[in-house]
């Protein structure tokens, strides 16, 4: 498969091309996504005038060392773009990043992290206000629409649903590759990161915890629970679900209420930025007629799915479950400008689904629709 255009390309060489920004971008993604090769894409459109740096490379960090107007104008020379790839590796980047942007007119930087919460506290509080903030994930059906018909893209649906959409998986000819790669992602890199950080002494516990949350995908999650089970106490296991979040592994969908009477109001449930990384944590592949977590799994990619179109697109939208104490349940709620959306998810198309009448009785003015392998594709792409 060639390069694909990502969906935030545009926009940033849209934002590069305004000689007057002055800002810094920053990209987030888990290793892999591709910021790499997007930042060397965006290179290419401006080569004699644009610098890139490796931060994990020792001679781009020793060239950083000397924190001075003077030092850092003449490594940049005539650019008026510099792009640090892997910021996150050199010491003090947020205050680097801040002296250039200040001191150099017409420059605009791009720095690339694969871990947000290291990279957002060294260059977060310095770049206040001078930062724009992208996040690149795993390859959106957005993005694919422009490589694929529809006869296609639901052809390709149950292998995406077992293996995700990590770029580098386009390129592999066979499932047992594909399964091989994402193992591998799993234990060399996406761990990485979030295992380097102080305060984590016991790598074996963070896996344990991901195994955990991948078989309770789509289901509330007790942390008390998941303590007892870890031998952690409750405050530990949050702050853990927390940087895996920040690492772009996780994300927590929490559940709506307007403190009616018989809703839950604090429950939380965990899925998987990507289908593949959730399979390789509980170590199986098989295909989706072979497994009872099918459910569970489509569940899963709609949903972030939907999640990088939206954010892909600019909507800005607020995500939640939603259940009373009588166990009805709708799967998502959408929240913009005041405006509720609920959704149920059913992978097999059926008789039309009803709403719940309690969310109904309560919501009145929200819309409801089933999303099956019927009429899914235009909802997230």
């Amino acid at each position: 498969m060639k390069i694909l255009t990502r969906s935030i390309q545009e926009v940033i060489e849209t934002l590069i091309s305004n000689p007057s920004l002055n800002k810094v971008i920053l990209i987030f993604g888990t290793r892999r996504t591709g910021k790499t090769v997007l930042i060397h894409e965006i290179q290419s459109q401006y080569k004699n005038k644009s610098l890139l740096l490796n931060g994990e490379d020792f001679d781009a960090q020793e060239l950083l060392i000397n924190r001075s107007i003077s030092n850092y104008k003449r490594i940049i020379g005539n650019a008026n773009l510099l792009i640090i790839d892997e910021a996150q590796a050199i010491p003090e980047i947020g205050a680097i990043l801040k002296l250039m942007i200040d001191n150099i007119p017409e420059l605009t930087i791009i720095a690339t992290g694969s871990s947000s919460f290291d990279l957002l506290n060294k260059a977060g509080e310095p770049l206040t206000g001078r930062q724009i903030r992208f996040n690149l994930y795993p390859l959106a059906q957005l993005e694919l629409r422009t490589q694929e018909n529809a006869i296609e893209t639901n052809q390709n649906l149950e292998e995406r649903l077992i293996f995700g959409s990590y770029p580098e998986l386009f390129n592999l000819p066979t499932v047992q590759e594909k399964g091989a790669y994402l193992q591998n992602l799993v234990q060399s890199y996406l761990l990485k990161d979030i295992l380097a950080f102080e305060g984590i002494r016991s790598s074996d516990k963070i896996a344990r915890l991901l195994r955990l949350i991948a078989f309770q995908m789509g289901n509330e999650v007790s942390y008390s629970e998941l303590a007892t089970q870890l031998g952690l106490n409750r405050n530990t296991i949050e702050n853990y679900l927390d940087l895996l979040s920040k690492v772009f592994i996780i994300y927590k969908l929490g559940a709506y209420s307007t403190n009616a009477r018989k809703e839950i109001s604090k429950g939380a449930k965990w899925y998987f930025f990507d289908n593949g990384i959730r399979n390789a944590i509980i170590n199986n592949f098989k295909l989706p007629v072979l497994r009872n977590d099918i459910g569970a799994l489509w569940e899963n990619y709609l949903l972030s799915e939907r999640r990088k179109k939206n954010e892909y697109e600019k909507n800005n939208i607020q995500y939640f479950f939603w259940r009373n104490y009588n166990l009805q349940e709708v799967d998502l709620i959408e929240v913009k400008d005041g405006k509720i959306s609920g959704y149920e998810f059913k992978y097999s198309p059926s008789k039309k689904v009803k709403v719940p009448m309690a969310f109904s009785k309560i919501y009145p003015e929200a819309d409801f629709t089933s999303i099956s392998k019927d009429n899914y594709l235009p909802w997230i792409a």
